[in-house]
């Protein structure tokens, strides 16, 4: 059994382990949001490009042999 003061000791170091938790939370939510966005524009700037390539080929009179994969931002959301 625990005394009074020892269940005052824990219960303070679970709610603060739970404020920590949840602050470490919106952390990652916030870096997670960041990357998203930058992986938005990188994409878009990729898909760009492609029409750049894909527009000198035609240009030129050659067939353009690359191909450009969207990428699945699903796929960055991991549970815990």
């Amino acid at each position: 059994m625990l005394t009074e003061e020892q269940r005052k000791k824990y219960e303070q170091t679970r709610q603060m382990a739970k404020e920590e938790l949840e602050a470490l939370d919106r952390e990652i939510s916030e870096e997670l949001a960041k990357v998203k966005d930058r992986l938005l524009e990188l994409q878009q700037a990729k898909k760009a490009v492609k029409q750049i390539y894909d527009g000198a080929c035609a240009r030129i009179g050659v067939k353009s042999v690359l191909e450009v994969s969207d990428l699945n931002l699903t796929d960055l959301v991991k549970t815990a």
